[in-house]
């Protein structure tokens, strides 16, 4: 199959006039101009063509929780209402929260999610119908003295090698230094370590977590150590530095929010070429304070961006949307140049998930990722940022998922 378009944008390199991408199975053969890789082609017209969108980090069971949850006073308060919603939630419930993320991700152009499993026991018919390139990050929580860490991580790995996404791969996500005991935290690095698989961690989250861990107080200090979590690790210390102390920290680990840094949590998260991953909605919804993106850029840390859950959205109208992450970013940090945001949507994601080359970007050996956007003649990375239009076309592993109306007409 040979696509034409007006501008291709391949994120390895400049856009380019008049291009044109050869697949050739689930992969990209060739991309460049089109007067060199003639051929056949169907022409999708006035468009960009640009690599699928990826969303480093998502909760796709919590769809259905959008606008259920006002903006809270507190993060320990929101943990609070989102205990109680998902208490409600029946299994069927679950499922087409799951379904109508994954449905929402495609049609708004992002085709690689990294994904928070909560629900293993769903999985496995869900992942049998996905058609995202799925990173899979099985939760792991462990607080309770009780709880015996080596059986939990043993069963996890279990699940993880039967359960590979058709599109993707499988990682482990401690759920947060509050949440994932010390020893347990210590097993799931040793698990991921010996599997070869990446880790997703919600890190300096929060000023509840950062008072917790910081000055051994606060509200979620009360809340964990109501249930008997042992408080030996808080005060003194960041997160940031705990989770170092227990090398959690790794060009393999995925640092979620990172909301709450100071310039040693910064120099920790670059020397250990951790990827830091801000949902920049969900940011907003809490109130927290200011993302300190030009510290972590400086300092030489990958930053790419993911949308959270919809439990953190206000409006019951939003919908897992990497366009609308990045025109959020844009609002909020003034001055970053559009194509280093659309970096953060593709480029840097791939990084973050460890599939660089691979996706988020248009070269020979890639997926065959693909979106198509209509195109107004401006900037071209401005009108990536801020484009609020459905995209034409979508296409994952060389299979088109939405189809642009040029391949309705010529049955492609």
């Amino acid at each position: 199959m040979l696509l034409r378009a007006r501008l291709l944008v391949p994120m390895n390199g400049p856009p380019i006039e008049d291009g044109a991408v050869r697949i050739a199975g689930d992969r990209v053969a060739e991309a460049g101009r089109w007067r060199d890789l003639r051929g056949d082609a169907i022409d999708l017209g006035e468009v960009a063509l640009v690599p699928g969108l990826i969303n480093a980090h998502s909760h796709l069971d919590y769809t259905s929780l959008a606008g259920r949850i006002p903006p809270p006073d507190s993060f320990n308060g929101w943990i609070t209402s989102i205990m109680r919603l998902k208490n409600e939630m029946d299994d069927g419930t679950w499922r087409a929260s799951w379904r109508e993320g994954a449905a929402q991700c495609l049609k708004h152009g992002t085709t690689t999610l990294g994904n928070i499993e909560t629900r293993s026991d769903l999985l496995p018919d869900l992942l049998a119908e996905v058609r995202l390139r799925l990173l899979l990050f099985l939760e792991v929580i462990v607080v309770r003295p009780a709880t015996d860490a080596g059986q939990a991580l043993a069963e996890a790995a279990d699940f993880l090698k039967g359960n590979v996404p058709p599109l993707g791969a499988v990682g482990l996500s401690p759920h947060a230094t509050y949440t994932v005991r010390p020893d347990a935290l210590r097993e799931c690095v040793r698990t991921a370590e010996e599997n070869d698989w990446p880790l997703a961690m919600h890190l300096a989250e929060s000023s509840d977590e950062d008072a917790m861990f910081r000055e051994g107080s606060g509200a979620l200090y009360q809340r964990l150590a109501a249930v008997e979590r042992d408080m030996a690790d808080c005060g003194g210390r960041s997160p940031v530095k705990l989770a170092a102390e227990h090398g959690a920290l790794s060009k393999r680990t995925l640092a979620v929010h990172g909301n709450y840094l100071d310039d040693e949590d910064v120099r920790l998260l670059a020397e250990s070429e951790v990827s830091v991953v801000h949902c920049p909605r969900s940011h907003e919804y809490f109130g927290h304070s200011e993302f300190r993106f030009e510290a972590l850029r400086s300092a030489g840390v990958n930053v790419c961006l993911g949308t959270d859950s919809l439990a953190t959205m206000p409006d019951g109208g939003a919908e897992l949307d990497m366009f609308a992450e990045m025109r959020e970013f844009c609002r909020r940090h003034t001055g970053i140049a559009p194509e280093d945001v659309v970096k953060m949507a593709t480029v840097n994601g791939a990084a973050a998930l460890g599939w660089q080359g691979a996706v988020g970007e248009i070269s020979a050996g890639a997926f065959a990722d693909l979106v198509a956007l209509p195109l107004a003649g401006g900037d071209v990375f401005g009108e990536i940022m801020n484009c609020a239009e459905m995209p034409v076309g979508v296409m994952v592993g060389g299979e088109w998922v939405v189809l642009p109306a040029s391949c309705r007409q010529v049955g492609c």
